[in-house]
């Protein structure tokens, strides 16, 4: 079984494209296309299920047209409109390259000083210059580098020196 803490939220299933199966993938990350991973993972009816891929190729910087195995008609294809797809995280460690805002939410915010938990990590807002983490709580922290003393993979963990009263 799945777990949503072995996966991270890469995007989400649009509308069926053609005849033969293949849907749009609206992401976030493009983490499938620099890792070899023959599968993504897709949240249907709750439940975190392995989607194997057979081809994919990109429609612009943040589509992609993917056809997924047994997935053969636009009614089977409909189905799985709207389905947010994940990326497993043990796949994205193999990635050489830097690490994706994407991958860091659900690690938690630890105060580097005082080790007392800021919160955990709900999303990552990068819609303006300045990248914001929005916490399980609303809270929102700018992702500035300078406040950002290290990060623990393993425990998933950010360790942040923040501003006196930022969190406040």
């Amino acid at each position: 079984m799945i777990r949503e803490e072995d996966v991270y939220k890469i995007g989400k299933i649009g509308k069926p494209h053609g005849v033969s199966g293949e849907v749009t993938l609206r992401f976030t990350d493009d983490v499938f296309d620099r890792v070899d991973a023959d599968y993504l993972v897709l949240m249907v009816d709750g439940i975190l299920v392995p989607f194997f891929m057979e081809e994919y190729r990109f429609r612009s910087d943040e589509v992609a047209l993917v056809k997924f195995e047994d997935i053969d008609s636009v009614e089977r294809a409909s189905e799985l409109t709207g389905c947010e797809v994940f990326f497993p995280r043990e796949l994205a460690d193999d990635d050489e390259g830097e690490l994706t805002w994407s991958q860091i939410v659900g690690y938690d915010i630890v105060d580097a000083d005082s080790h007392k938990l800021i919160g955990r990590i709900a999303s990552v807002d990068e819609t303006t210059i300045n990248v914001l983490l929005e916490l399980d709580d609303g809270t929102l922290i700018p992702a500035a580098e300078e406040f950002i003393i290290d990060i623990d993979h393993k425990e998933r963990k950010m360790f942040m020196r923040l501003p006196e009263g930022l969190v406040n």
